[in-house]
């Protein structure tokens, strides 16, 4: 079972920038999708933007155009960019293969909060 660290995240105002990284414990190459979650204060857990080992991605309606997501099979690393931040993107950010449930181990996460 890969483990996953995530770093990166802060306080950031409005319409700023942040890059989210997920370090994992082994070789990520072959794990067909991951992805970025999130999870706001009193809501579920949802997931954002995902990559798969091709390198197609999806992104959630509400941050397209604004994230980027992208990996580095050599680092074993996942990135998250993203830019214009909204004060409905404060959460705790996770990442993890696609799909993963609640059963399914979860980083620690790293809190991104958007505020002026």
């Amino acid at each position: 079972q890969v483990q996953l660290v995530e770093s990166g995240g802060g306080l950031v105002q409005p319409g700023g920038s942040l890059r989210l990284s997920c370090a994992a414990s082994r070789s990520i190459f072959s794990i067909n999708a991951m992805g970025w979650y999130r999870q706001a204060p009193g809501k579920q857990r949802e997931l954002v933007a995902e990559i798969t080992s091709g390198g197609s991605t999806n992104y959630v309606d509400s941050v397209k155009g604004r994230f980027t997501i992208s990996r580095d099979n050599a680092k074993n690393t996942v990135y998250l960019q993203m830019n214009s931040l909204k004060p409905e993107d404060t959460a705790v950010y996770y990442c993890n293969i696609v799909p993963a449930g609640p059963h399914d181990y979860w980083g620690q996460g790293t809190q991104v909060t958007v505020s002026s």
